[in-house]
């Protein structure tokens, strides 16, 4: 029982931390297409894709899927997600 409420309150206390991550990820995809990239259009849909679908999954309030999605934008992207 014990190991229950110690996980539960991690995931408590986790779920916050992903909220304020999904923004700083848009924020450094957006700054990376800004400066322009070597991606293909094919590369480009799918990082604006993934940013949308990050945009709307933290407007969901699914952040871990969110950051999901927007890591993998940033891999594409040839960043390291922080």
């Amino acid at each position: 029982m014990k190991q229950y409420l110690i996980a539960a309150a991690v995931a408590v206390l986790a779920s916050p931390a992903f909220a304020f991550q999904c923004p700083a990820d848009m924020a450094e995809i957006d700054a990376a297409l800004a400066a322009g990239t070597d991606l293909n259009e094919e590369q480009l849909a799918e990082v604006m894709d993934l940013r949308a679908e990050g945009e709307r999954l933290h407007g969901a309030g699914e952040h871990q899927a969110s950051v999901d999605a927007l890591h993998k934008a940033l891999e594409l992207l040839g960043l390291t997600a922080m």
